[in-house]
């Protein structure tokens, strides 16, 4: 029996390791595929759905730092489920749920595989940066008509590469455009020329986007990446290093969009979409006075109205993640959203500054997510796939310090 024990290891360990790499590879196209949901299901969803189905029969576990995720998602969802009850039509609301429950699982198999595997991260990351830069393309080159059949990467004459909607497509490309920027300041000069290259097409298709929502989230994930740099290195080099490159960029950008300004095409939707307050924002049952109605609203309906139910008493959707959460999951699930959003936070502030191989992820990770917290007061951000990616990140980060300090408690001798 005891030499069972000791030969089995050797046996299975590189077919562990083989199946570990492939598993590794999978888990990074699916992220690839994150950045082409021009029709649904999306190639996404079928690749991950096999995935975590995959992942948890093999023995993928679901660590005690990760568990309060889990259950903060099935809350919600429980909350949205129990919004049905109140619906005279179910209609679609049985399948919107159903999406929403299988990101909450995409969220939680993403913080348990980073937890099993930190370097997962890069591959994850670089994934994404791919899928970026190709969507940004197809938006850039849809914008301009550059062939036949480049409208389909565009809607309302704006950029909105492989996906549905121009507000999801530029939020999509904030992650990487910052894993990108923080691999300009911080990495070796040899690999700058393809990071710039990389970033000047994330940008454009940004800023061809023509969502407000996406430039704000830029520009505050940005400078947020730039400030905690120059709080986490402590030499005057690199602080100086770190400006110095942060100004180069941002005259590189100011230049990029300069250019794209002189097409009349391109000046003339920047300039309607700089308005502040447009229309369909303050004007009669416009964005904010559905926000306050909403509101009003939900404080009748503790089980919340039922999904896509809103958008059938008022002219359009709530446009807001907060109301999105009161209407369509209730009381519980706001509570619950409530809850994991502060959760999330707390966790990226707590491990931000700490020097652990998975720091810069974390960090990435946690500025966007809190910047999609601040833009989630005008958008609706349920259903975005990279949203749940990113709680995924952060959680999963959180779960390797936590491994981290067991571990570095264990070593201390009694």
């Amino acid at each position: 029996m005891s030499t069972i024990e000791v030969q089995a290891p050797v046996v299975f360990r590189p077919q562990r390791a083989a199946l570990a790499i492939i598993g590794s590879a999978m888990v990074a196209f699916g992220v690839f595929l994150s950045g082409f949901v021009i029709s649904e299901p999306a190639p996404y969803e079928l690749v991950l759905v096999v995935q975590v189905a995959i992942w948890f029969l093999l023995g993928l576990k679901i660590s005690r730092a990760v568990a309060p995720l889990l259950v903060f998602l099935l809350v919600f969802n429980i909350g949205g489920i129990l919004s049905l009850t109140v619906m005279r039509d179910l209609a679609e609301g049985p399948m919107y749920l159903a999406v929403s429950t299988f990101l909450a699982l995409t969220s939680v198999f993403y913080a348990a595989i980073i937890e099993d595997d930190y370097r997962r991260l890069r591959l994850i990351f670089r994934a994404w940066v791919a899928a970026a830069v190709i969507t940004a393309l197809l938006g850039i080159l849809g914008y301009f008509h550059a062939f036949p059949g480049a409208e389909a990467f565009t809607r309302y004459d704006r950029a909105m590469g492989a996906f549905q909607d121009p507000n999801v497509f530029g939020p999509f490309l904030i992650a990487p455009s910052l894993y990108l920027i923080h691999g300009l300041l911080t990495g070796r000069l040899s690999g700058a020329p393809f990071k710039i290259a990389g970033l000047l097409i994330i940008a454009l298709g940004v800023f061809l986007s023509f969502s407000r929502a996406a430039w704000a989230l830029f520009l505050f994930s940005a400078i947020a990446l730039v400030l905690i740099l120059l709080l986490k290195e402590r030499t005057g080099a690199f602080r100086l290093k770190i400006l110095l490159l942060s100004l180069a960029a941002v005259v590189l950008l100011v230049v990029a969009v300069t250019v794209a300004l002189q097409f009349e095409q391109v000046r003339n939707l920047f300039l309607d979409r700089t308005t502040l307050v447009k229309d369909y924002d303050g004007g009669h049952l416009g964005r904010f006075a559905r926000h306050r109605i909403g509101f009003l609203n939900a404080m009748e309906q503790p089980l919340g109205i039922g999904p896509m139910v809103f958008s059938k008493i008022f002219p359009e959707d709530e446009h807001n993640i907060w109301l999105k959460s009161l209407t369509t999951y209730g009381w519980l699930g706001f509570i619950s959203y409530i809850s994991m959003m502060a959760w999330t936070v707390t966790i990226g502030f707590r491990y931000l500054l700490r020097n652990r191989p998975w720091q810069p992820y974390l960090m990435i990770s946690w500025i966007v997510v809190l910047g999609h917290m601040i833009i989630g007061n005008v958008i609706d951000t349920d259903h975005w796939r990279h949203f749940y990616m990113l709680l995924g990140i952060v959680w999963g980060c959180g779960a390797l310090e936590w491994r981290y300090q067991r571990a570095q408690r264990r070593s201390i001798p009694t």
